[in-house]
């Protein structure tokens, strides 16, 4: 499994702020919808009630938010990086800045955990995450991104 398998150039976005948690699941449900056609309501419903069950900030400001929705085929993900970063409940209690959103058929079982491993696996290499923080392009975000398929997912 590669990143660009499961996130779409249009799913990345720069935020200048979001003001909670919750702001950030909105602005994620309108980049889902934006890319994938799935209902933003029910994506922020989704996400929040995964999150409900414990914080998905993951540490050092990078949160993986995710969900499982109805209506999908495949793993599908969101990017977004925050210009200023918010509380997220992480386990390092630092704010985050850098949060990819997963959402999955109800019935994925094993590609939900691939898609999660890698995502958390590539965004806990400190040298990429210092080169997302540095460029606010979503071109070239996405770039980096896909550059990082060499981590594989187990």
């Amino acid at each position: 499994m590669e990143l660009t398998s499961i996130l779409r150039p249009e799913a990345v976005k720069v935020f200048s702020a979001a003001s909670s948690k919750k702001r950030l699941f909105q602005e994620i449900g309108d980049v889902a919808h934006n890319a994938y056609g799935l209902d933003a309501a029910m994506t922020v419903d989704a996400l929040l009630e995964r999150e409900s069950l414990g914080p998905t900030g993951v540490g050092h400001g990078v949160a993986l938010p995710h969900a499982r929705m109805e209506g999908l085929s495949q793993v599908v993900g969101a990017f977004v990086m925050l210009e200023k970063p918010i509380d997220f409940g992480a386990v390092d209690r630092q704010p985050v800045d850098i949060a990819f959103a997963l959402f999955a058929p109800e019935d994925a079982g094993v590609e939900h955990l691939k898609a999660l491993a890698l995502v958390s696996r590539t965004l806990r290499e400190p040298a990429l995450c210092s080169k997302l923080r540095a460029n606010l392009d979503v071109t070239t975000l996405y770039a980096l991104l896909s550059e990082a398929q060499s981590v594989q997912a187990a």
